[in-house]
């Protein structure tokens, strides 16, 4: 009978084991695990570290990174990646460690992995959520052929400033799109299910509003409202955590006077409290370590104060490592704290399968199959043509005809090094498509190509030393200015029409790479006037990874497109464009100043008691003296081969009350010669109401794509959800009154009907 009964208990208590939910089953087991752990194998959990002799993205370098791994204080490894080279620190951690916890494998894979797609400004001016999430999902598949487990991706930061550099890897200036695009991206990476061995864990960042960094100079302070940070630069992150990302990283800069690493309020209050996230939350590059420049104190007490705010994993500063017993023993940081962030990492590595399978990513067959495939670079090269802009179009310059001669000049024109464009971590330039070979490759033998270089990117030697200093991308032509120009207006005039591709060397952009003059450096700008004087038409394909100042540009080319950074198939897609084999439909998500003078600019500001209305003599009144208040290219333009017509704005009703539903119609008409897409907008302005709001928010947009003579009736359904904001209590809400419904083909050309909406 004895026996009997403990064979039924056994049998039960294996019952209740097997009903347990998924997370009962991973707090049982991690539970179990933790109690075998020492204190220092805890921490030893929160320590992130790259390698020496593989890819870092900072000034310091991790050491005795294998002592560590096989002592059990490393958590995870980046920086590192195919599985040959990941399996060694996986076996190490696996069957040298103590208790064989597997490491996480991450990497910043920003736009792609080894199939490079446009830098995510460029992607965002798509405005298509299906194809950025399929972005998200081939990067996504090629990390995880290539050992990684881990992306440190989407960056959503609203950025409002161009002369910051890292606007290159953000979504641009709007929360609305930054939103959906942050959603769409986790959906891409995350997938439905860790199980598959495609889908990686995301790490949304920077949390929380680095791309607000004074004077738009990289790593600075940070200081706004909090209905400031709310209404504007929080939503996309607040969006990355209702589409479930498994990892949030910290940002550089301070809130409220404390370091984002150290902010309570930032990482428990908001982040885990307000907003629910469950997660592990890791810090930038040293970000710890950068808070004794901040002047919060030594290591020591830097580590205590991020652990105690909620920040889970030290990334690369090891101050958690070297500092966190002894904050314990003295009774700085609590025991309960230490095993909350441990707890947190090994809940993650438990969701990814590496408890089950530490090598489940490490299957050396699949990078041969699944990286840099001809399908993943014909997207990257339908991707690319999606995101250029075009920015002027006089007489119809372009499309270009596949005949005749072209005069191909400018440091770009056939450049393979700067194609990819800035933190393509794991690109290789060497197999990126030229702006040359993409034009040979469209255009046919019909076409003669007149090659000059023209002019180097810059002739500041000491820029050329800095952009040099990390991967040497920029070569420079030993000839004078003057003799490379001469050489170019001589090919120019034998020639048709001229094509000049110009602007930024990729590492003129992106993470510590801010400028002062965002414009086109002054010794290519005079190349364009020497072109200029030929009288041939001039076309400017303009490659950057930021808006850039064009006044000149825009007087006196005859058509400009900007083409971004495009990644692998950037020649192709250039090309692709150039010659009409697809008709430009990119819209800007980020406005481009007239100069540096107008920044912060932006489409959703504010109106001030005193609004300028366009009176020239009107003195106090909010304006330059010397500029127009209006941008040089406003929040969401972009032409097309064709044109577009759109009709006045149709309501189906006037005057509304409650949860109704508005709709809002207009008819847009393809008017020109070619079949052409277009991305109608929908902005609201609320002009009264109990804190000021901005002069409009874009609240919703479709992309249609129309025949030659073609109409489409496109309608927009407007709920009290599209009307809120936030109070100066934070108090997410609406308020009855007017609302200004406008529909058009950017943020400034816009048909409008209004309405009275009760609550």
């Amino acid at each position: 009978m004895k026996k009997t009964s403990l064979l039924l208990l056994a049998g039960l208590f294996q019952l209740q084991v097997q009903a347990q939910t998924p997370e009962a089953k991973m707090n049982t087991f991690i539970t179990k695990l933790m109690g075998q752990m020492t204190i220092d194998e805890k921490i030893g959990q929160l320590n992130l570290v790259t390698p020496g002799g593989f890819t870092a993205t900072g000034a310091t370098v991790s050491q005795n990174v294998e002592a560590n791994i096989k002592a059990g204080k490393v958590g995870g490894l980046f920086g590192i990646y195919d599985p040959t080279l990941v399996r060694k620190p996986q076996e190490l951690a696996v069957k040298n460690s103590r208790l064989h916890i597997p490491l996480l494998f991450g990497l910043d894979v920003i736009h792609g992995h080894k199939t490079s797609f446009p830098i995510p400004l460029g992607i965002s001016s798509t405005w298509d959520l299906e194809r950025i999430e399929k972005s998200a999902r081939i990067a996504a598949t090629e990390a995880t052929a290539d050992g990684l487990n881990w992306v440190f991706s989407p960056m959503v930061d609203i950025a409002r400033d161009p002369r910051w550099g890292r606007i290159s890897e953000s979504s641009g200036e709007d929360p609305y799109l930054g939103s959906l695009i942050a959603k769409a991206m986790i959906r891409g990476y995350q997938g439905t299910s860790f199980k598959e061995t495609n889908t990686v864990l995301a790490c949304v960042k920077h949390f929380a509003l680095y791309g607000a960094a004074e004077a738009g100079r990289d790593y600075n302070t940070v200081d706004m409202s909090r209905i400031k940070m709310f209404e504007y630069y929080l939503p996309p992150y607040k969006a990355a955590i209702d589409a479930g990302v498994g990892s949030v990283m910290t940002s550089f800069n301070e809130i409220d006077a404390v370091p984002a690493t150290a902010n309570k309020w930032l990482v428990t209050d908001l982040l885990r409290n307000q907003w629910g996230f469950k997660g592990l939350v890791v810090t930038d590059y040293t970000a710890i370590n950068e808070m004794i420049a901040h002047g919060l104190g030594d290591l020591k007490q830097v580590s205590a104060l991020a652990l105690k705010a909620g920040t889970d994993m030290d990334m690369v500063g090891e101050g958690f490592l070297t500092t966190l017993k002894q904050s314990l023993n003295e009774g700085k940081i609590t025991q309960k704290e230490i095993d909350q962030a441990c707890r947190r990492i090994l809940e993650a590595k438990y969701k990814l399968g590496l408890f089950d399978d530490p090598y489940r990513y490490l299957d050396e067959s699949r990078p041969a199959k699944e990286i840099l495939t001809p399908e993943n670079r014909a997207f990257a090269r339908d991707l690319a043509a999606r995101s250029h802009v075009l920015l002027k179009n006089s007489n119809q310059t372009l499309p270009l005809k596949k005949s005749g001669s072209i005069a191909l000049i400018g440091p770009l024109a056939d450049d393979r090094k700067n194609m990819l464009g800035t933190w393509n971590i794991a690109g290789d330039w060497k197999k990126a498509v030229t702006v040359a070979e993409g034009i040979k490759n469209v255009a046919g033998s019909d076409v003669k190509i007149n090659y000059a270089k023209g002019a180097n990117f810059t002739t500041d030697t000491l820029l050329i030393q800095r952009l040099n200093a990390q991967n040497g991308l920029v070569d420079v032509d030993p000839r004078s200015p003057e003799v490379m120009i001469e050489e170019a207006v001589k090919v120019a005039r034998q020639s048709d029409v001229i094509v000049a591709v110009v602007g930024e060397a990729q590492e003129m952009s992106g993470e510590a790479s801010s400028r002062s003059d965002i414009g086109i450096p002054e010794n290519q700008k005079d190349l364009l006037k020497a072109l200029k004087k030929t009288g041939k038409p001039l076309v400017l394909v303009l490659m950057s990874g930021r808006p850039l100042t064009l006044t000149w540009e825009n007087d006196n080319a005859d058509a400009m497109l900007e083409a971004w950074f495009g990644g692998s198939e950037s020649g192709n897609a250039i090309a692709d464009v150039l010659f009409g084999n697809y008709n430009p439909a990119g819209k800007l998500t980020a406005t481009f100043p007239r100069n540096v003078g107008q920044i912060p600019i932006y489409y959703n500001h504010k109106n001030t008691g005193r609004p300028y209305e366009g009176v020239l003599l009107d003195k106090f009144k909010s304006r330059y003296l010397d500029v127009p208040n209006d941008p040089l290219f406003p929040f969401g333009y972009g032409l097309s081969y064709t044109t577009f017509s759109y009709s006045e704005v149709k309501l189906s009703q006037t005057t509304l009350k409650g949860n109704q539903t508005l709709q809002a119609s207009v008819t847009v008409k393809n008017t020109g010669k070619y079949t052409g897409e277009e991305v109608v907008q929908l902005y609201i302005s609320d002009p009264v109401a109990s804190v000021t709001r901005s002069v409009k928010d874009l609240k919703g947009f479709q992309k249609i794509s129309l025949k030659p003579g073609e109409s489409k009736e496109v309608t927009f359904r407007i709920t009290p959800e599209q009307l809120k904001f936030y109070t100066t209590d934070l108090k997410y809400d609406w308020e009855g009154g007017e609302f200004s419904i406008q529909i058009g083909t950017n943020s400034s050309d816009v048909q409008t009907a209004k309405v009275q909406w009760a609550k």
